[in-house]
Formats: C-alpha cells, structure tokens, sequence
C-alpha cells in the first residue's frame, strides 16, 4: 500500500532539511544536529534497501507559491499557499509498505515528527478504487 508522507514546517524557518532550520535544533550542539541528520541518512537509506521508498522531494519556499482558483469562469492566481497557515508543506515521501501502521512507524522515525508536522494520507490506486 502506498502513503504519501508530508512534511510540514514554520515558514519563518524555511530550509531543507526543514528539521534542521527549527528553533529546536538551532539550539542544540552541532553534534546534536549532525547526529538527526545521521537518523535521516540512516533511515532513507533503510527504506532504499527494503524498496519501500518510491520517491520525495524538498519544495520551494512558501513565497513562491501561487494558488489558482477559477471564479466566474475565469482563472484567477494570488501569491501563496492556498490556506492561512502557521506551517507550510516542506517536502514529502512516497513510500510502499505493508500498512498503516508501519507507514506510521516510519513518519515517526523522521526528525521533522519532533518538532513540527509529518503527514500519512493512504493514496488512492490508480483505478481511483478509495482505500
């Protein structure tokens, strides 16, 4: 079953790895930012092995964001993301794993669960079949 894990992180400290741009981790040691990117390391290498992971990517800063809705039949673009948000969508995964449960397991092991927001939402087969 596929999931689609979504970081989520503080626009006022936008950058990738988004954990690493937290008040939290500014705060630590230098060793102990080097050791959260280890985990991360440790862990998209582990999903590699095991297949689980089908893909990801870092998204650009909020403020490049446009929103296009269509509004008496036309077409209309404002700046930003499409909600009044404090957090802001970062980057996500794609994984394949066996269930929800581990799909939960993983989201939970990234250093982005520590500080801010990581996402599961099950994704629908390509036949649009509902999970």
């Amino acid at each position: 079953m596929r999931y689609l894990l979504m970081i989520y992180t503080n626009e006022h400290t936008w950058g990738h790895p988004a954990f690493l741009y937290t008040p939290e981790a500014q705060a630590m040691p230098e060793e102990g930012r080097e050791e959260l990117s280890a985990q991360f390391g440790a862990l998209m290498q582990e999903l590699v092995d095991s297949g689980e992971l089908v893909g990801g990517e870092a998204l650009a800063d909020p403020v490049t964001t446009k929103t296009v809705r269509v509004r008496g039949g036309a077409p209309v673009a404002t700046d930003g993301p499409y909600v009044e948000a404090k957090e802001h969508l970062a980057g996500y995964f794609v994984i394949d794993c066996e269930n929800a449960e581990r799909a939960m397991e993983i989201a939970s092991r990234f250093p982005d669960a520590r500080f801010a927001g990581v996402e599961v939402r099950p994704m629908m087969s390509s036949s649009g079949e509902e999970m």
